[in-house]
């Protein structure tokens, strides 16, 4: 499944500070705050134990070097098809990231300066389906190398074109025990349409020696597309192990769900966002999306378990220890889109490890990390019926009764927005014309109102969790689709008649479809603002505790207001353990610092280009440093660049 939507975004105009004070006085940390996976941590909490930025200080926060790729002038004509969602990490004394284009760079932590860089040369000059994109590399050190070795301590990589690359993580050089001089080539088992329907984007999870990797396909092209696999290799040496396709071991697991033959012709149910490894308990967590295709079902009758579900395998053999399917028979391109985040509560007095859900939806579901089993009840809900010809809907759908949605899930004509009389008329014209009975209206060819839309609620940028205050900080995005299906044989006259717009054939199916952005004549949504928000949820009670707007049109109207409406967003967030949540994501090019307990937006630095990629924090030789991958996002039209922007107090 793809990471968000095909179509890009509309163009339009716990601490106190006393405590802060406190714990900083008092606190003697054993070793100064890292940043060693790409989600802080193998389990994606994004929370860092540096407290040297507060919200006292934070306001004095300024740009101390950039670095950048060069890939502005290197590939100029790719960079139309790329997105810079890249978070760093600090490993082997080293800043190290990678590029769209998966050269992996690493730094002088405290300099910018490049220490060394490796070029896979991956294919370039045709268009991926998800773009150029790698959202980070992933460490492992092996407890059998002697202290030194080449490769004792070593990168993972997942490439545009379907490589895991291991490299030394001190010198840049390629593992060459691994695989074959360094990599493992991935099949997607069966031809492509093109080069970019199969790709890899977010980066590998490893444990207890077990290296996985997912992938992102090309959506609504056809029913028997490339099937979403999860493939383990052995750390050291790149031999397969096992793997876990959802929608095979899914029919074989739950016959009532894939009824005799429907497994066999249905692609996707594919793993895109980053995933989480528990080392203690050996278990890897996966996000799973929506099986082919996204809006016609009819072909995959039953409820298509394990797509769409949070899924926990054993680490050493792939076995489903639990699973939770989050929507039942997707018809709505509703997938997981962001990493289980595996975090510890504290309920009843004792401790919990759980692992936190996020949905394009605007829900956030908890569980159990033994068990599966709901920390806050899940129920069964009745949802809108009378589906498109041929098609097959679930009666009810899962929703938790807590923590409550994070976004709006209907559109009425009394919620249609515009600056000016006629442009409210005319978004109450389309919202009257189309099906909107709230979140799970079925595709119909007179057309539905997806609200949210495709692209969240929540995204790939997944939450943050500060372990002592129990809050989860999550930014959502609130827009609307409108997908019309369209019968088969009209597809190719509905293509030639509006070649700008996203309709896609849904391949041997009755139904194409037609999905694009509910906006008025002015371009702006017609649900009304704010349009992006950050919130925080207290974990301990599945209560709100506050929301904040989330980014200004700034740098997307005609002229540059600074209109606090919000934006639709990419990237997370990071908390730190001094009380401020860091986050770039918003259209208008700046990082963000909010007061972790009250949500006040205390600072924002401008950024060379778009900063849809989510930051991270460290210390280095005294001093603590935020980071960010300033690239833009071609797809959501923000402005392109190459650069890595660092920034910390004045010394």
């Amino acid at each position: 499944m793809n990471h968000s939507f095909n179509k890009g975004f509309p163009m339009f105009p716990r601490h106190s500070v006393f405590g802060v004070l406190i714990s900083m006085c008092l606190a003697v940390p054993a070793m100064a705050a890292g940043w060693s996976h790409y989600g802080g941590d193998a389990g994606g909490q994004r929370h860092s134990t540096a407290v040297q930025i507060t919200p006292v200080n934070v306001g004095k926060l300024k740009p101390v070097w950039t670095y950048r790729t060069g890939d502005m002038e290197t590939r100029a004509d790719d960079m139309k098809y790329s997105a810079f969602e890249g978070t760093p990490i600090l490993v082997a004394g080293s800043l190290i990231f990678c590029s769209p284009f998966n050269e992996v760079i690493a730094l002088d932590p405290g300099t910018g300066a490049e220490k060394w860089r490796y070029d896979p040369k991956v294919t370039t000059g045709y268009r991926p389906a998800n773009q150029f994109v790698c959202r980070g590399v992933t460490p492992w050190t092996d407890a059998e190398a002697a202290p030194g070795d080449l490769c004792a301590t070593r990168l993972f990589m997942g490439t545009v074109d379907s490589r895991l690359i291991a490299l030394d993580a001190p010198t840049g050089q390629p593992c060459l025990g691994f695989g074959a001089d360094g990599e493992v080539r991935i099949d997607p088992g069966m031809d492509l349409i093109w080069p970019g329907e199969f790709h890899i984007t977010s980066p590998p999870a490893v444990a207890r020696g077990v290296v996985i990797i997912g992938s992102a396909i090309s959506d609504n092209r056809r029913v028997d597309a490339p099937k979403g696999t999860v493939r383990a290799f052995d750390a050291r040496n790149g031999k397969p192990l096992w793997d876990f396709n959802p929608v095979t071991r899914g029919a074989k697991d739950h016959p009532e769900d894939w009824p005799r033959g429907v497994a066999a012709r249905t692609g996707h149910a594919n793993v895109w966002a980053p995933m989480s490894a528990d080392e203690a308990r050996g278990m890897f967590f996966l996000p799973t999306s929506s099986p082919s295709p996204d809006f016609f079902g009819g072909l995959r009758s039953g409820d298509n378990r394990y797509s769409n579900s949070v899924v926990a395998l054993e680490a050493a053999t792939g076995k489903v220890r639990w699973h939770f399917q989050t929507v039942h028979h997707d018809v709505w391109d509703y997938d997981l889109p962001a990493q289980p985040s595996l975090v510890t509560l504290t309920r009843d007095g004792k401790p919990l490890d759980a692992v936190v859900q996020v949905t394009k939806q605007g829900f956030v579901f908890v569980f159990d990390r033994d068990t599966g089993k709901p920390v806050f009840e899940i129920e069964e809900r009745p949802v809108p019926q009378d589906g498109a010809a041929g098609e097959f809907l679930s009666p009810t759908q899962p929703f938790p009764v807590a923590p409550p949605p994070l976004v709006p899930q209907t559109l009425s004509l009394d919620d249609a927005w515009g600056l000016t009389y006629w442009d409210r008329k005319a978004c109450r014209e389309k919202i009257a014309a189309a099906r909107s009975e709230g979140l799970y209206t079925p595709p119909s060819a007179q057309g539905t109102i997806m609200y949210p839309f495709t692209g969240g609620g929540a995204n790939w940028g997944g939450m943050a969790f500060d372990p002592e205050s129990q809050l989860m900080y999550i930014n959502t995005s609130r827009a609307a689709h409108l997908i019309t299906l369209v019968p088969s044989e009209n597809y190719e006259a509905a293509k030639a008649a509006e070649p700008n717009e996203e309709i896609s054939p849904q391949l041997p199916t009755r139904w194409a479809v037609k999905r694009e952005l509910v906006l008025s004549p002015l371009d702006l949504p017609c649900n009304p603002p704010p349009w992006g928000m950050l919130t925080a949820v207290d974990l301990s009670d599945g209560t709100i505790k506050w929301e904040s707007v989330l980014g200004t049109v700034r740098d997307l109207a005609p002229l540059p207001l600074p209109l606090k409406w919000g934006t639709p967003n990419f990237g997370g967030p990071v908390v730190t353990a001094g009380g401020v949540v860091f986050i770039g994501a918003a259209m208008d090019d700046y990082l963000r610092a909010f007061d972790a307990a009250t949500g006040a937006e205390l600072w924002k630095g401008r950024l060379p280009a778009g900063g849809q990629a989510t930051p991270m924090t460290y210390e280095w030789q005294g001093r603590q440093y935020v980071v960010i991958a300033a690239g833009g996002h071609a797809r959501a039209t923000t402005k392109l660049g190459d650069s890595v922007v660092a920034f910390a107090l004045p010394e």
